[in-house]
């Protein structure tokens, strides 16, 4: 009983120092995801105008231009899937990954070739481990991406999407992430950066009642769409890495919670078996005091006749 009992300490102790870090993780991860918070809502604005601007710009114009113009049969599109450098986040990393291999099928299915572009260390390390072409990948900033991180992102794709598909560009530009919904909830979702869906882009963007204004170019449209090309694709990946950090953050506090939550029930559990195995040691010594007491009485008496 001895032995048993120590065992049951030991894992109490074991548990306990557990919690402790599982705690400390939980309240970092919810004062991250305050300030990942104010991040995204600060940074949605600007991707929203910007986009409505490259919308005006291009329903504006005749203009045929990568960031507006479908190529008439699209034969490869570029993946780009945002994942976190660490772990201990619940679903977050397997549910991005499973939306951008249902992208990349659904792609495939219509006769196009996929190059992926990977954000984040747990998505290389999927990819590798199945060995799975990458195209370029990018790790150690996905906690707090900064804006430099994004253009550094935005490069290659944008290069690729300006790029003949004969020289090894692309003809469709994604990106599969995991969007910020409230503490509780995140969804993994993908959209299509390029080419712009200009008719769905005016609805989304355009407000209740609004009346969109005409413009001039000045000098052209394709001169204009050049410029706002880099721009919105910066734009809109650098507001989805904030969006997919604060998802992480969020995902990293819920999990955290609940191991805490599971440790405490666990000390407690352990806690009840200790004092079982406790009280069983007890009753176990007096019951042999109890016999030896008697067999010596026994004894005593048998000498005394």
């Amino acid at each position: 009983m001895g032995a048993q009992l120590r065992v049951y300490k030991r894992r109490i102790r074991s548990v306990s120092a557990t919690k402790k870090i599982t705690k400390a993780m939980e309240m970092i991860a919810a004062s991250r995801v305050v300030k990942a918070q104010r991040k995204v809502a600060a940074s949605t604005p600007y991707a929203t105008e910007l986009t409505r601007a490259v919308t005006a710009v291009g329903t504006g114009s005749n203009t045929k231009h990568p960031l507006t113009t479908e190529a008439e049969t699209p034969t490869r599109a570029a993946v780009l899937l945002l994942t976190s450098d660490r772990g201990l986040a619940g679903a977050f990393n397997s549910n991005a990954i499973k939306a951008a291999e249902q992208l990349t099928a659904r792609l495939e299915r219509e006769g196009k070739q996929v190059d992926t572009y990977i954000v984040g260390r747990r998505g290389v390390a999927h990819y590798n481990f199945r060995e799975r072409k990458v195209a370029e990948s990018w790790t150690g900033f996905t906690d707090e991406p900064s804006y430099a991180d994004a253009k550094k992102v935005a490069a290659p794709l944008i290069e690729a999407i300006e790029k003949d598909t004969a020289e090894g560009g692309v003809d469709e530009l994604h990106i599969v992430f995991t969007e910020f919904v409230s503490m509780m909830t995140q969804t993994a979702l993908d959209a299509r950066l390029l080419p712009l869906r200009l008719e769905e882009v005016a609805e989304e963007t355009k407000h209740e009642g609004e009346i969109l204004p005409l413009y001039d170019f000045e000098p052209s449209a394709e001169d204009v769409l050049d410029a706002l090309l880099p721009r919105y694709v910066e734009s809109r990946i650098y507001n989805a890495l904030l969006q997919s950090a604060a998802s992480k953050h969020a995902a990293t506090r819920r999990a955290m919670k609940s191991a805490t939550d599971n440790a405490g029930e666990l000390i407690n559990t352990l806690s009840r078996l200790a004092n079982a195995a406790r009280q069983a040691e007890i009753t176990q010594e007096i019951s042999e005091i109890v016999g030896g007491a008697s067999a010596l009485a026994d004894a005593t008496a048998g000498s005394d006749r």
